[in-house]
């Protein structure tokens, strides 16, 4: 298969070398029946190249299932894994299938490998060496033909050292490697990736696009962008949100890279500087950046109303204007793990205060469905388990249902 084909049916976006190079890997190894493991930061693509490998495989025609084994709590992943059988365990009403039975004849992508416990990665082990595992709670062995690309942002080498993945599923995983490249090393496919997210998200919401200047382009490769090409689908999709029907420049780009601590572009900063900010600084920023959204609606709603006659509540203008008074200017302090938009803080609540609120509005609105949640809010759903364990959210969820 070769290279444009598979762009064409994964949806990979680039044409810098870097890109085509994994591309050119992924077509060698495709319809090759061994395992493959992905390596490559949060945002760099793993899922998008695991469905490369499949589509490009005599497995194609059949099932592609991903699990992401940082998502799943320890108590229950071999359950997911493996399936179980009826009255396995307390809850176990009924028998289930696991995901590799599932994914039997066809594909099965483990994500965030480096996160599975040691007592599962025995059996998964089992099933790359014979075919073979067992249903939690049988003594029956059943039998899988299923293909496993593994995935991770980790350095397993060193996790192998430290006693934390076992040796021999290493070797294993590892028969043919795929090193992503972050984004900041393949700079030059930004402008496609930039023309293809701002088109998408164009049409899908009716947004007027007039397009990026060369400047504006210029501006976004100067950034190293952490949370790699989904941190940087979301920027493109919030500056078509905030400048409607503009054609976006340099200055709007740079403008905007200074509000969300991107970049730092003071005189005396050649180039942009990255705050220090890793991935889940970037995505805690990135679901405030639409919470900020949502309150310039508001107050786009509550001026038509004014301009259109329309009676208001004196409530409503108490609440209004309590909520006016708790909108204050503050200066960012960029040591704080919890720093504030620059220039903005909404009430008493710091991004952890607002990130939490936006978590729990989205799980109710999904129906505590957190894949769909996690989709919504542009994060893993590993990283959405965390947090909702960090926050205390699974309680407030429970008892408001």
């Amino acid at each position: 298969m070769n290279i444009e084909l598979i762009k064409q049916k994964s949806g990979i976006i680039g044409e810098s070398d870097e890109i085509n190079h994994i591309l050119d890997m992924v077509g060698q190894v495709a319809d090759v029946d061994i395992s493959v493991l992905i390596n490559g930061e949060s945002g760099t693509g793993k899922e998008l190249i695991s469905k490369a490998i499949h589509l490009g495989s005599k497995r194609s025609s059949k099932k592609l299932v991903i699990v992401n084994c940082g998502a799943i709590p320890e108590g229950i992943i071999e359950s997911e894994l493996f399936g179980h059988k009826k009255g396995a365990y307390t809850d176990a009403s009924e028998s289930r299938k696991g995901y590799f039975e599932t994914a039997d004849q066809g594909t099965i992508f483990l994500d965030e490998i480096g996160d599975m416990p040691l007592a599962t990665q025995v059996k998964v082990l089992r099933v790359l060496e014979t075919g073979e595992y067992m249903r939690v709670g049988d003594s029956v062995a059943k039998k899988t033909d299923t293909r496993v690309i593994a995935a991770t942002n980790k350095n397993l080498a060193k996790l192998v050292k430290e006693g934390k993945f076992r040796q021999d599923l290493y070797y294993r995983l590892k028969t043919v490697t795929i090193n992503l490249p972050a984004l900041r090393q393949r700079k030059s496919d930004i402008r496609l990736l930039v023309d293809r997210f701002a088109l998408q998200f164009s049409r899908t919401n009716n947004i007027k696009y007039k397009g990026f200047t060369p400047e504006a382009i210029k501006a976004m490769q100067k950034c190293d962008w952490p949370g790699n090409v989904r941190e940087l689908r979301n920027f493109v999709e919030s500056v078509l949100i905030l400048q409607r029907g503009e054609r976006i420049t340099g200055e709007i780009i740079e403008k905007q890279l200074e509000n969300e601590n991107i970049a730092d572009f003071s005189d005396n900063s050649a180039l942009p500087v990255l705050v220090n900010r890793d991935p889940d600084q970037a995505e805690r920023e990135l679901i405030l950046r639409q919470l900020l959204f949502l309150r310039q609606d508001v107050e786009d709603m509550k001026l038509l109303l004014k301009q259109s006659d329309f009676p208001t509540l004196n409530s409503s203008r108490n609440i209004n204007a309590n909520f006016e008074n708790r909108i204050q200017d503050n200066e960012i302090n960029s040591s704080d793990s919890n720093h504030l938009i620059k220039g903005e803080v909404i009430g008493a609540f710091n991004t952890r205060d607002l990130e939490k609120e936006m978590i729990i509005r989205t799980l109710e609105h999904f129906n505590n469905n957190r894949r769909a949640a996690a989709k919504s809010l542009d994060m893993s759903e590993r990283t959405l388990y965390r947090k909702i364990n960090d926050y205390g959210i699974e309680k407030k969820i429970n008892k408001n249902n």
